[in-house]
Formats: C-alpha cells, sequence, structure tokens
C-alpha cells in the first residue's frame, strides 16, 4: 500500500467526498437503523446497558484478580496461558506455537488484537500461508488492504467493488450477487479449515470462573477456526475478562443489537479448554495469549473506562465525522470515537495529536454506546493534554489567543459582535455556503449559519433600554 498522509486531517481531507466514504457513510447508516429497531424491539436494553456498564467497570476495578482466575482456570482445563508485555512478546510466543507444531497452514477468525501486533505479517514473514476466514477481512486480505471498520472490515467497499476482486484474485466469473460472492468465498474456505495446521481467533469476552472464551460470528467460520485445526491459539487484549458465565450472557445481549440490530450473533461459540478424552471434535492444544501492550498504563488513566468497550462498532455508526471521512482516516486499527480515544493511549500521541478532535461533541456515541463509556468527556479530556503540549492544528492555538485577547477585552468584544452583525446583515439568506481559510474544509460539506443581524446587547438595550 502507498504511504498514507502524516495527520487525521490530512488523510480525512484526502477520503471525504470518496466513493469509499459515501459507502462507509450509507453502511453506518443503515446499521444504526438496525440497531434503533432493535433496541425499540427490547424493553429490558436499558436496563441491560447499566447491568453491562456495572459489570465492566467492576472487572476493570478489579481486573488483576479476574486474570489470575482465569489463568488458572484455563491451565486447570489443559490449556495454557502465556501473559504478553506487548506485540513482540506476543508474537514470539505464537511464533513458537507455530513452530513446534509445524504449522504451515495457519486459518484465522476476525480479531482486532491480531490487528493491532501485526501478527498476519509475522507469521508470514516465517513463510507460513495465513487465511483470514472471516468474509469481511478476506476480502481486506485478498486486496491488501486495511479494514475500516470494527465489525464490518469491508464496510468501504461496494458489491461491486467485491465482485471485481473475486474475477481477478479467484478467477471465478464476475458477479456483483451478494449470495453468490458469499458461496464462492465460502467454497474457497472450506479446504482451508479442512487443511489448516492452527487455528487462531480473537477473544470477544472470556469468563474468569469457568475460562471460557466466547467467540461470536456470522458466518460459522469462529466454530471451524477454533475446532478443525489441531492447535487453537486464542488472542486477547486482557480487559476482555468479565467475572462469570451469566456476565457473558449480559454482554451477548447488548453486542448483537447494538452491533448489527441482531437479537443474538448467528453463532455464539464458547469454548472452555481443549479437546478431552472422547470428545468427536476440538483441537488437542489451546494456548490463550493475554496482550497488555498499554492496557495497565490505561487502567490508571484518567480515561481508563475507554477499556469497557465490547467492541460492537455502534458509536463508529452513528458518528457523523466517520460516516463522512471512514475508518481510514484515522490512522490506526482502531477508527470511530472509541479509536480516538484509545489509539493515543495506547500508542501515544506521535502523530495522533489531531485524533481527540475528530469529534463534534455531539455526544451520540454516548447514547448509543451499550456500557455507556462517556467518550465525549474522555475527548475534552485528551484535548486538554494536546493544547498542554502544544497545537495539534497549525492555526488553532493563534486563533484561540485571538480570541482570548478580544473576548477579555470589553470595548474590542463590543466591535467584534457589532461587525459580526454586520455580516450577518449583509448576508442574504442567512448561510454563509463558502468560507476562506480553515473555514473552507467546514463549507466544502455543510453551510454555516450567518451570525444574527442584531446582537443581543443591542436587543436588550432596545427592549429594555439598559
Amino acid at each position: 500500500m502507498s504511504a498514507r498522509p502524516s495527520t487525521f486531517a490530512e488523510r480525512g481531507a484526502a477520503e471525504v467526498g470518496s466513493d469509499k466514504a459515501k459507502a462507509v457513510g450509507d453502511g453506518a447508516r443503515h446499521l444504526t437503523e438496525k440497531r434503533a429497531a432493535a433496541v425499540v424491539a427490547y424493553p429490558a436494553m436499558d436496563a441491560m446497558r447499566d447491568r453491562a456498564r456495572e459489570i465492566r467497570l467492576h472487572t476493570l476495578a478489579n481486573l488483576d484478580t479476574y486474570v489470575a482466575r482465569f489463568a488458572d482456570a484455563i491451565e486447570a482445563l489443559g490449556g495454557h496461558v502465556f501473559f504478553a508485555a506487548d506485540a513482540a512478546e506476543a508474537n514470539d510466543y505464537i511464533r513458537g506455537v507455530a513452530e513446534t507444531a509445524d504449522a504451515e497452514l495457519i486459518v484465522k477468525v476476525k480479531s482486532m488484537v491480531t490487528e493491532e501486533i501485526e501478527l498476519n505479517t509475522v507469521l508470514e514473514a516465517d513463510g507460513r500461508t495465513v487465511v483470514e476466514s472471516d468474509l469481511g477481512e478476506f476480502i481486506v486480505q485478498l486486496a491488501d488492504d486495511r479494514p475500516s471498520h470494527i465489525v464490518a472490515p469491508v464496510l468501504h467497499w461496494t458489491r461491486q467493488d467485491v465482485g471485481r476482486l473475486f474475477a481477478d484474485e479467484l478467477g471465478v466469473p464476475y458477479t456483483e450477487e451478494p449470495t453468490a460472492l458469499n458461496q464462492i468465498a465460502r467454497t474457497h474456505l472450506r479446504r482451508i479449515f479442512l487443511e489448516a495446521d492452527m487455528g487462531i481467533s480473537g477473544v470477544n469476552f472470556a469468563a474468569a470462573s469457568t475460562g471460557t472464551i466466547a467467540v461470536v460470528t456470522n458466518e460459522g467460520n469462529g466454530r471451524l477456526t477454533t475446532t478443525a485445526p489441531r492447535v487453537h491459539v486464542a488472542v486477547m487484549g486482557m480487559e476482555r475478562i468479565v467475572p462469570t458465565l451469566e456476565d457473558v450472557g449480559v454482554m451477548l445481549e447488548v453486542l448483537g443489537r447494538s452491533a448489527t440490530g441482531q437479537s443474538l450473533t448467528t453463532y455464539t461459540n464458547l469454548i472452555t479448554g481443549p479437546r478431552k478424552q472422547g470428545d468427536p471434535d476440538g483441537p488437542d492444544e489451546l494456548h490463550v495469549v493475554i496482550l497488555d501492550s498499554g492496557r495497565s498504563t490505561v487502567l490508571n488513566d484518567d480515561v481508563s473506562e475507554v477499556l469497557a468497550c465490547i467492541r460492537c462498532g455502534a458509536c463508529l455508526n452513528v458518528c457523523p465525522v466517520y460516516r463522512s471521512v471512514g475508518g481510514h482516516a484515522y490512522g490506526d486499527i482502531y477508527p470511530g470515537p472509541v479509536g480516538a480515544v484509545l489509539s493515543p493511549v495506547l500508542f501515544g500521541f506521535d502523530g495522533r495529536e489531531q485524533l481527540p478532535y475528530a469529534c463534534t461533541l455531539c455526544g451520540a456515541c454516548l447514547e448509543v454506546c451499550p456500557p455507556r463509556i462517556d467518550l465525549p468527556r474522555m475527548l475534552v479530556n485528551l484535548r486538554e493534554r494536546v493544547a498542554a503540549e502544544g497545537d495539534a492544528f497549525s492555526w488553532l492555538g493563534p486563533a484561540m489567543k485571538a480570541y482570548e485577547f478580544t473576548a477579555t477585552r470589553p470595548v474590542m468584544w463590543r466591535g467584534a459582535v457589532d461587525g459580526a452583525s454586520l455580516a450577518g446583515k449583509a448576508k442574504r439568506g442567512g448561510w454563509f455556503t463558502r468560507l476562506p481559510g480553515p473555514g473552507k474544509a467546514w463549507t466544502a460539506v455543510r453551510d454555516l449559519p450567518a451570525p444574527s443581524r442584531q446582537s443581543f446587547r443591542r436587543w436588550w438595550k432596545k427592549n429594555h433600554g439598559a
């Protein structure tokens, strides 16, 4: 892939108005509508969200206890647990498992955390073949592209795009019919499931009390990836723990409805240890890699609540910024409002200073978030940090200093307000459709209301005589 622009503003400018961004916007609106219908049909949704928040925050407050309990349960079941401080340790361990298993062909089910640590690149550098089995991830891999959404990796693709890709890369006749495209992928992947030496999955949730791993999909590939190969490696961020299986049930109630408008994802896989004697299927070995990679530091941060995210993508779908620029503009694997918080605190602010500003502070993300994570508050907190260190934009600092200078001097402030009123009087129709400088980016996609023709001060003086 070609090098990307270095800032969110540059990447966003390159994406906004593109066919990809339009596809993302259309898809995100559709998912938001489906979520709204699912919530209406489920009167207990608010109560479940409250319970989900309680579970997630309680677990984060006692994470060391629950992670240790989960690891003990996995080992008691005959599984192996590895604690990885960072991506390098996680990748090295998984490389070792693959080498011991002599795994030449590896099949994967969609996992954000393996995208985060760039696991595929590491394994492929060793000469191993890694195949993504989730349809969206399969398309992304085939096209040498990147996911643009947490739940729907190819939200930026149209069915025509996929049809052309399959024709070019898989040598099949062109079709844009969704059912036919799914069947093409299914036929191609079936052999891989049966021949793979190792399966790699993420972990949606993990129950500490029983050592159970929950992997949810809508395509059945999760079940095949975690049971058909003789070795299963599950990679999870340390925050994916919940205390009990009952708590997993609560999470599943809000996950499907928030992500895709489903009452429950089509396939819910609960994996409790490797295959036992007499079991008809399942892996001979289960390895669970628990990744820190900055998460323990975030736990002590004032934005620690972001780790309560259950990766449903609802905040992306409802966000006006994400809908306009798509996921690639965010630069990292985690896009949208949650990514604008998570990426800077996990990976550092260098090059990500503008992400906290990728938000209108409309609050829509908080309204739809299953565990009610206060993303707007956290984005403001991160803006304060960026401002303390410097200016995320070349013009914002000087503009705010000019505002401060004017606003703290009554005579100058009155002159500025009167000047704005004159501009309002001069503008016919009440809207600015084109502005110069930084305002150009605003009016490229929306109009700006013209100032009132009469300032509040003058209105008050006219009507109250003071």
